[in-house]
């Protein structure tokens, strides 16, 4: 079971760009963050109007540890350039930890 999640919320620079910004989240992007530590799936939903895509990343175990699994994946020149995708404003990235069934931390 997921100990948390990272949610990142982001658009397609252009309508002419949409088919790489899939493409890049599809075949490159999710399938690289799945390689690291703690990142266990990821599911993209698309809105109901509007133009901006979310994608949730689970997260199994630490998840400070997955978070600097990321940020050193990122510095490294690990994870491929983005393509296609609005960087202004940049992609809103958030991690979220699991409460527990009484509301307390899990």
């Amino acid at each position: 079971m997921a100990s948390g999640v990272m949610i990142v919320e982001s658009r397609p620079a252009s309508a002419e760009e949409a088919p790489a910004y899939h493409d890049w989240y599809d075949n490159k992007h999710i399938p690289e963050i799945l390689k690291l530590e703690g990142f266990v799936s990821a599911r993209r939903l698309e809105p109901l109007g509007g133009d901006t895509f979310v994608v949730i990343y689970e997260i199994e175990g630490d998840l400070e540890k997955a978070q600097a699994a990321l940020r050193e994946a990122q510095s490294s020149g690990a994870l491929s350039r983005p393509e296609g995708v609005l960087l202004d404003p940049p992609p809103s990235v958030r991690y979220l930890r699991l409460l527990g069934a009484a509301g307390e931390d899990a």
